[in-house]
């Protein structure tokens, strides 16, 4: 199947890139990959949430992060499609890589950034390199941001 399919059976709309808050664009094809730069969960122009990850008061809940670690991984797909016009011509995603922006004794980045690995996944059906790094602060206060590597067919 397809994974233009997949993405129609999973109920899956990409949203409209997400345009750059500097000086970047959101994705670069080399040879037979797409980098996307680092994507953060923006929905409709907005960001969904910010502040640090972590449990207690005042801090984004894990559960939380790690939907939103979803919708950047969903961001940065629709990044790869404005290059290649469908995700058909992606082979496999190569690599994910997460920040999260932590609290100093939140430790879970991985569980975090499964929300990413995860929907990739489902769309792909094959694992990935990954990394998943805990880090001070991100971009406009952003909680997590997510950036992938694709290879094209």
């Amino acid at each position: 199947m397809s994974a233009e399919q997949r993405l129609a059976d999973l109920g899956i709309s990409l949203p409209d890139v997400v345009p750059p808050v500097a000086s970047y664009v959101p994705a670069v094809r080399t040879g037979q990959y797409v980098h996307t730069s680092g994507q953060l969960p923006m929905a409709d122009g907005a960001l969904l949430a910010t502040g640090k990850v972590g449990i207690g008061d005042g801090l984004v809940d894990p559960a939380l992060a790690k939907d939103l670690a979803r919708t950047c991984a969903l961001n940065a797909l629709a990044a790869v499609r404005s290059l290649t016009g469908s995700l058909d011509d992606v082979a496999r995603v190569v690599k994910v890589v997460g920040f999260v922006a932590s609290d100093p004794s939140f430790t879970a980045q991985p569980a975090v950034i499964n929300g990413a690995s995860d929907v990739l996944g489902e769309i792909f059906g094959e694992p990935h390199a990954r990394s998943a790094v805990g880090v001070a602060v991100l971009p406009l206060d952003a909680p997590v941001e997510v950036e992938i590597v694709v290879e094209l067919a």
